[in-house]
């Protein structure tokens, strides 16, 4: 694929990006508490205007597909099935974790993306950086820190912990692996739109209709329905 559009709306990070031949030609990032239906479609504009592309000259969507804010993953996942659909073009779906995690691909040891899911849960999952890929050591998922720790330690090996919100936690994972846990530098802590991109290129396509989010968990409104019918 020549032109491949990256979109990451499915945390507080707004993350657009587009690659041409493997080669990042422009990002465009904010963290900032917006609302990402306003600002996403326009940053996409100014992206393709700046390099002089046109939507019909891409080849190729690339979406973060999740977890994260409800809210957010479905504003990125609707308009990268919306373009790709109406362009007729492939849409890839990558984990939104991932994604993050692949600012740490330099970290020797295992490499822990966070988002917090509140109640004392997060978001999360853990890789490892090989010949410049993830490994995926474990599946995304949902899940009481106090627990995740614990698997986490079993491993005894350095853990990199990335995310805008593992301040939030840092007291807990440093109580709980000690010299083993490593917080990643304030630069790390945001989800680059062009790793998303990367990394799509080494996935398959997934078919427009089918391509969903990946929530790692219901709503709490379609919880509290299920409890309902039960």
């Amino acid at each position: 694929m020549n032109n491949v559009l990256a979109i990451d709306t499915s945390n507080d990070t707004l993350g657009i990006a587009l690659l041409t031949n493997g080669t990042v030609t422009g990002e465009i990032i904010t963290n900032l508490k917006k609302n990402h239906s306003i600002r996403a479609m326009p940053a996409i504009e100014q992206l393709l205007k700046e390099c002089s592309v046109t939507p019909g000259e891409l080849d190729g969507i690339v979406a973060a597909a999740g977890p994260g804010s409800y809210t957010g993953v479905r504003i990125g996942m609707t308009i990268a099935k919306t373009l790709a659909w109406s362009l007729s073009i492939p849409i890839i779906t990558v984990s939104s974790l991932e994604a993050l995690a692949a600012n740490g691909r330099l970290f020797e040891g295992a490499i822990c993306p966070l988002f917090d899911a509140r109640r004392g849960r997060v978001y999360t999952g853990l890789f490892l950086a090989e010949n410049g890929l993830m490994e995926r050591l474990e599946e995304d998922q949902n899940i009481a820190l106090a627990d995740w720790l614990e698997k986490v330690k079993a491993r005894n090996q350095k853990v990199l912990f990335l995310g805008q919100d593992v301040h939030l936690h840092w007291e807990e994972i440093e109580r709980t692996l000690g010299s083993l846990a490593v917080r990643a530098s304030s630069v790390q802590n945001s989800p680059r739109p062009s790793e998303l991109a990367g990394i799509g290129l080494h996935k398959a396509a997934a078919p427009v209709h089918t391509a969903v989010p990946n929530y790692t968990r219901l709503a709490e409104a379609e919880s509290k329905w299920l409890e309902e019918q039960k």
